[in-house]
């Protein structure tokens, strides 16, 4: 029996290619922690074969998750396309098999324009494509998954400041960066966006005004890219500027074991 369940990771893409290099190893993180999850029924489903008579690679392939990432922009093709893909393929090797599901991941940290409109929007599209041979539900985006509050503390642990800024990207969106503000105050940080202000100038300027010598930044972001190299040539430029201030900055999440974790809790949830 063919596997009738796949995953489809989408992040945002990139023309740098560190982005796309990182969804995969993400993809093949989670595929080895998707297959050992017993809140699924594909251990079932290789017994079942088992049972059958069916040779051992047989059932060892009933395993095996069909997952694929997907790219939001600077994709070869645009996502609805990718998706049509993905569920033809599905609909090949699931046979006669029933109700055939994608999971789309939507690997982005913020409610913004991209979660809310763009991905149900390609996701509407490809449906209508695929009609009912298969069904695509929708996850909750990373940025939702509580677990991930955790992750973050992990990432702050090893530095010792007196103070932290929460960096996130921001979005225009009316209300998509009060997340983020919730989050900061979990964390015991202050907030500053890349995209939109308060900016991490503005918000470190602050803290050094409000007598803070040693200062930690977490770089809300999900890979390394642009972005990123900006923000630690910010920061180098920052500390020129004022030698007397230690400057701190956090790992980013990335492809890490955790962030694997935290994708098997959002397909499995009940």
């Amino acid at each position: 029996m063919s596997n009738s369940l796949a995953y489809l990771l989408v992040f945002h893409g990139s023309t740098d290619p560190r982005s796309a290099i990182a969804a995969q190893r993400l993809a093949v993180l989670f595929s080895e922690r998707i297959v050992n999850c017993d809140r699924l029924p594909l251990k079932q489903k290789s017994l079942d074969a088992l049972l059958r008579g069916e040779s051992p690679a047989i059932a060892t392939q009933a395993l095996k998750p069909l997952v694929e990432v997907g790219a939001l922009e600077s994709g070869v093709v645009p996502l609805d396309q990718q998706i049509v893909r993905l569920g033809q393929h599905l609909e090949a090797i699931s046979g006669s098999a029933g109700q055939r599901v994608i999971k789309l991941v939507p690997l982005f940290l913020l409610a913004g324009v991209h979660v809310a409109e763009d991905i149900p929007e390609m996701v509407a599209l490809a449906q209508a494509k695929l009609g009912d041979a298969v069904q695509i539900e929708v996850m909750a985006h990373l940025g939702a998954v509580p677990r991930l509050r955790r992750v973050l503390t992990e990432r702050m642990s090893p530095i010792a400041a007196e103070a932290w800024v929460l960096l996130a990207h921001g979005s225009r969106r009316v209300g998509a960066n009060q997340q983020v503000e919730a989050l900061a105050d979990h964390l015991g940080a202050i907030a500053a966006y890349w995209s939109t202000p308060p900016s991490l100038e503005t918000q470190l300027k602050a803290l050094i005004q409000a007598g803070f010598r040693k200062i930690g930044v977490l770089p809300y972001f999900l890979f390394p890219g642009g972005i990123t190299d900006a923000i630690a040539q910010q920061l180098e430029t920052f500390s020129q500027q004022f030698p007397g201030i230690q400057l701190h900055q956090a790992a980013l999440l990335n492809a890490t074991p955790e962030i694997a974790d935290l994708i098997v809790d959002q397909v499995t949830a009940v």
